[in-house]
């Protein structure tokens, strides 16, 4: 297809054509065109559906305001839905496909609902589905899911990347447009940090859109040299293709940038970025939307507003048709006509609704006088319209303007409320302001150039003035001020044919008019009635006409009648934008031990553990699964020595005249008296007496204390630790502080663990038993003088300790320790192995303190002091805390050794159904025992401690089936713990 609409001019670089797709024909354009200019170019003017009625629809606008021109872009994986084609920049390659019809776009077999529009009015949906009720989930859902939605997603992983990013300015100006670049200036000649962002790929706004003058140069020529110049500042950065898309607390706004849309290969970078920008003050310079007016069939293909039809004249060098017709109740519509006429094309005639001569001189015109237009022809394409007084008059385009509406959404997203102007017959941004935003241009009512440049300067001169900085003594650019007198016309009125308000979700007038008489006046109610504005344009070209139309029909103005506020986005931001990095493996933040590049090089198999990665197992050449591997390390380590990284506990370093009095608070047995150089192990209660974290806590010296908690809960109990000292004992001299990423520890257990250790640290520290005995710890130093800690405990039943190191030479660590034990066949184990031997000693973990057992239920009861103040001691005396028939902690083996355990599974009486009101405990943790060569499990029974040797059954209602288990100790390996003391 030629493009045979294109002209003389534009910004547009002829010397290069570029190939694309639409609906797989092949098209050219040139660099500089968007995909909708390129269309435009080439002739094609029917590009999509409308949502409800799968009306023909062609391009609208120009810009991010576009609501009918939605394609669908690239193919496969990379496939993207909804993309306005009016801002998507055109490269070699690029693939787009229509959407929203059923078969060829140019014969949509669900238009065919278009003829049952009589039927689907405004709340059709609330009022036609309701009977029978039966058909709802068997018909009418699904018809009614299989039509709705736009674009189609591709159900393939997107394969390209986004990330995001955090930007701090001194001034931030949103838009590139006249006024955003005379305050960049302004604000980057006095030495500001400054950020320029603008959505369009060209900066320069309506000035690269307009034949306007700007010192003594074409509008786009200053434009092109201003940008220069603030690109050649260090201070200042330029962000064009960036949506600023919301305004937040404290001077935060979200952007977006897109970094690769616009290349058929993004070379490995990232497509799109989500920046967070921190600014100090803000100008906004976000422009004007120009709006239309509605009239009978008013949504043809080739009726577009009349300054994107400048635009694409201007601008791109494309005329949307060979006759086209003019539209208009204000001065700017007159603008469209006279840079048409000017490049050649025809303009059959001028239709402005005001009797009023015309404001631009134009030979040989047709200027229709206090006249308007009542209905169109051509249904996939404009080929007449019919004026109030009868004339028909051929044109294949015609080129709207109701006025323009200031572009106030970030000015609202704060509850701010815009305030009408009689003179704009438009919303501009009230008293209420985002902190530290001004707004200046056409955003803020100023629509004329020389305007829009005075106030961008001087709003950016206050802001910086406001930081300490000293404005340039520069007068503002000298520009003139267009003709801008506009009349208050929105609609109609003699038209009987339907009129279009919102054309991509298929509003009318009629709709408004039927919300208004069945109650729904609210502009709230209006918008939610109808979908007013609910499409991904967010009602920026619906919005003003439909409450215009509603003021009518209550007799009110439209300041009285109201207007919805805005929220972010401004534009419809892609989920892999919002997403970042934060896919895959990635999807959320993970932390990674010190020892984690050896346990990857050996084999090692993860398991996420919290935020942690930590080593579940590592498998070993003829094991043939993950049992094989988890019974090799619990038998090598009973039989001799393992080592396993426990650096995910949490590691709470506690200082302080008061330390051991406050640790004497917060744990619920005592810790007061506590020895220096000696370890505790202690249990810590809710307010509410249900045991929530135990660990153990090591007296470094006098006023220094080492609490180590459970990796689960290790933010927990610091916060926890933080509240209670400043809320509760406020007057305490203590001091906290997380260590836990600055200690690589190490469980070395196993009856080798003390001559493996005599290996690492230094000879001048006394490691035997009768220096070192068990529950001990110190302050040492190995390797020849590096500072480290020692902790004889042991969380496997045998004789173990800790060894912990600083962070940064953890993975050497592993090394060492690995290479000492290497004459006693040293295996690192994982956290199955760890939990097959916790289960094997009988030491609660997660699956035993889950928020609802106490002490008592534990079997540690007598740890509760009741000689002091703590947290929950009082109300874990409650009589239902200590019941005498409470559950208690036991250990289960199945009757029959060769018969496995399941979690989860209750306990029953034999001879009892299997119910709640028989039921006596559950099973909290299972393993299987190499030590023992059957399973063992932990579990709560009533009156546990009471009925050791007592058969009862296992039942598994979820999963089905049911085992024979004993009721005996918890501790199934060395219940006296001669182990672990030797």
């Amino acid at each position: 297809m030629t493009q045979k609409n294109r002209i003389s001019g534009g910004q547009i670089d002829r010397t290069r054509t570029v190939a694309f797709t639409f609906n797989g024909k092949r098209m050219a354009g040139h660099p500089g065109d968007t995909l909708a200019s390129a269309l435009l170019a080439n002739g094609q003017r029917l590009v999509g559906r409308s949502f409800k009625y799968h009306r023909p629809r062609g391009i609208l606008t120009a810009g991010s305001e576009e609501p009918n021109a939605l394609v669908e872009l690239r193919s496969g994986a990379q496939q993207e839905p909804n993309t306005r084609a009016t801002t998507v920049e055109l490269f070699d390659g690029l693939a787009a496909n229509s959407q929203n019809h059923r078969g060829p776009l140019e014969f949509d077999l669900m238009a065919l609902t278009d003829l049952m529009s009589p039927f689907l009015s405004a709340g059709f949906y609330y009022k036609t589905f309701m009977w029978p009720r039966a058909f709802w989930e068997k018909l009418y859902e699904p018809v009614i899911r299989a039509s709705a939605g736009l674009g189609r997603l591709s159900m393939q992983d997107d394969p390209d990347s986004y990330d995001k990013g955090f930007i701090h300015c001194d001034l931030l100006v949103i838009g590139a447009g006249p006024a955003g670049l005379s305050a960049a200036l302004a604000a980057g000649r006095a030495g500001a940090r400054v950020v320029l962002a603008d959505e369009d790929f060209t900066p320069g706004g309506r000035l690269n859109a307009e034949t306007h003058a700007v010192d003594d140069m074409a509008g786009a020529d200053w434009a092109a040299q201003a940008v220069a110049e603030l690109a050649a500042m260090d201070n200042v950065r330029l962000m064009p293709r960036t949506t600023v898309y919301g305004a937040y607390d404290h001077g935060t706004y979200g952007a977006l940038e897109r970094c690769t849309d616009h290349l058929s290969d993004a070379g490995g970078k990232p497509r799109q970025v989500l920046w967070r920008i921190y600014s100090k003050r803000a100008v906004l310079a976000a422009g004007a939307t120009e709006r239309p007016i509605a009239f009978g069939n008013n949504d043809r293909p080739g009726i577009m507003l009349a300054g994107a039809v400048r635009t694409y004249a201007n601008r791109f060098g494309v005329t949307p048709g060979q006759e086209v017709a003019v539209f208009t109740n204000n001065d700017d519509g007159w603008r469209t006509a006279a840079d048409l006429l000017a490049r050649g094309v025809a303009v059959p005639a001028v239709i402005d609704t005001r009797d009023a001569p015309a404001p631009i001189d134009l030979p040989g015109i047709r200027h229709v006088r206090n006249a308007a237009v009542m209905d169109t022809v051509g249904r996939k394409g404009l080929k007449s319209i019919t004026l109030t007084d009868g004339q028909v008059i051929p044109a294949d385009t015609l080129a709207v303007s109701g006025g323009w509406n200031p572009n106030v959404h970030l000015t609202c997203h704060q509850r701010g409320r815009p305030e009408w102007r009689d003179d704009l017959n438009a919303f501009v941004p009230g008293a209420s302001l985002p902190a530290g935003m001004a707004v200046a241009g056409a955003a803020n009512g100023a629509l004329t150039l020389a305007a829009a440049l005075a106030e961008g300067q001087a709003a950016a001169n206050a802001q910086i003035e406001a930081l300490g900085f000293t404005p340039a003594k520069t007068d503002a650019p000298r520009a003139e001020d267009e003709p801008s007198t506009c009349s208050a016309f929105w609609h109609v009125r003699e038209s009987r044919k339907r009129a279009w308000l919102d054309q991509q979700n298929d509003v009318t007038v009629k709709d408004v008019k039927l919300s208004y008489r069945e109650g729904f006046r609210s502009v709230e109610h209006l918008k939610r009635y109808t979908t007013l504005g609910m499409a991904t344009d967010q009602g920026k070209t619906a919005n003003i006409p439909a409450l215009a139309i509603m003021a009518e029909c209550t007799g009110k103005t439209i300041p009285e009648t109201g207007t919805t506020i805005f929220r972010p986005p401004y534009t419809p931001i892609p989920l892999g934008a919002l997403a970042g990095r934060a896919r895959g493996t990635d999807f959320r933040p993970y932390r990674l031990t010190p020892s984690h590049n050896w346990a990857t090089e050996n084999g090692a198999t993860f398991v996420e553990v919290g935020n942690w990665l930590r080593a579940q197992w590592f498998a070993r050449p003829g094991e043939k699964g993950w049992r094989d591997s988890v019974d090799r390390e619990v038998e090598m380590t009973r039989n001799s020595v393992g080592i396993c990284d426990v650096t995910t506990l949490g590691k709470i370093d506690i200082q302080g005249r008061d330390a051991a009095e406050f640790l004497n608070k917060v744990y619920a047995n005592g810790f007061a008296k506590l020895p220096v150089g000696k370890v505790r192990y202690g249990l810590m209660l809710r307010e509410d007496g249900i045991a929530y974290d135990d660990g153990t806590t090591a007296r470094m010296s006098e006023n220094h204390f080492v609490m180590t908690t459970t990796t689960a809960n290790a933010v927990l109990v610091f916060r926890r630790l933080e509240f209670a000292r400043q809320c509760l004992w406020p007057n305490m001299d203590v001091h906290l502080i997380s260590t836990t990423d600055g200690w690589a520890q190490f469980a070395v257990a196993g009856p080798n663990a003390r001559n493996l250790l005599r290996k690492v640290v230094d000879e001048s520290h006394d490691i035997s038993n009768e220096a070192f005995p068990f529950m001990a710890c110190s302050e040492i130093t190995v390797c020849g003088g590096m500072p480290a800690r020692l902790f004889r405990i042991s969380f496997s039943g045998e004789l173990a300790y800790e060894i912990a190191v600083p962070a940064r030479y953890g993975n050497s660590m592993m090394d060492v320790l690995i290479e000492a034990g290497r004459e006693f066949n040293a295996t690192p184990y994982g956290t199955e192995a760890l939990g097959v031997m916790r289960i094997e000693k009988g030491h609660a973990a997660g699956p035993e303190l889950n928020g609802q057992t106490t002490a008592h239920n534990l079997g540690m009861g007598r740890m509760v002091s009741q000689k002091k103040e703590c947290i929950g001691n009082v109300l874990s005396q409650r009589p239902d805390m200590i019941r005498d028939d409470a559950v208690k902690l036991v250990g289960v083996r199945p009757v029959n050794r060769a018969e496995p355990l399941t979690a989860g599974s209750h306990f029953v009486n034999r001879g009892e159904t299997a119910s709640t009101e028989t039921d006596q405990g559950w099973m909290t943790s299972v393993a299987y025992s190499p030590s023992l060569g059957h399973s063992v499990g932990l579990g709560f029974i009533r009156r546990g401690d009471e009925r050791m040797g007592e058969i009862v059954r296992a039942v598994n209602p979820l999963k089905g089936g049911e085992t024979e288990v004993e009721i005996v100790s918890a501790h199934f390996i060395d219940p006296e713990g001669e182990r672990l003391r030797a």
